[in-house]
């Protein structure tokens, strides 16, 4: 039943801003590391950035000073602010989290459903 609820996707002209969240739905016990992972058309999946446990921040070189990663207080839950975008950011975007399951007490990841993020003037 747990599963990761995605919003913030759409269309931005180049520069713009776009603000993404994604929610854990569902009972955990423990929540590692949250994140996006991003797959343009024709692509591979590559990183955009990641927060773990205690705040440590990592993100994709395409992306450093212009998106920043942060938790929502008292949920299960990031926000990633995209600012300055470009044509090249154009992509579908995956939330992931590796987190402990609270039935089997094991440790897995999960991927959201993915949400496109279209930039173009």
């Amino acid at each position: 039943q747990v599963q990761l609820v995605e919003s913030g996707g759409g269309l931005v002209q180049p520069g713009g801003s776009l603000r993404l969240s994604c929610e854990v739905s569902g009972r955990v016990l423990s929540i590692n590391t949250m994140g996006w992972y991003r797959q343009a058309p024709g692509m591979q999946r590559e990183l955009v950035a990641t927060i773990a446990t205690g705040g440590r921040t990592n993100y994709g070189d395409p992306v450093k000073g212009r998106f920043t990663i942060s938790r929502v207080n008292a949920t299960n839950a990031v926000s990633m602010q995209m600012n300055s975008l470009k044509p090249e950011d154009t992509a579908v975007y995956y939330c992931n989290a590796v987190l402990r399951d609270a039935q089997t007490y094991t440790d897995r990841g999960i991927w959201g459903q993915g949400t496109l993020v279209t930039v173009s003037s």
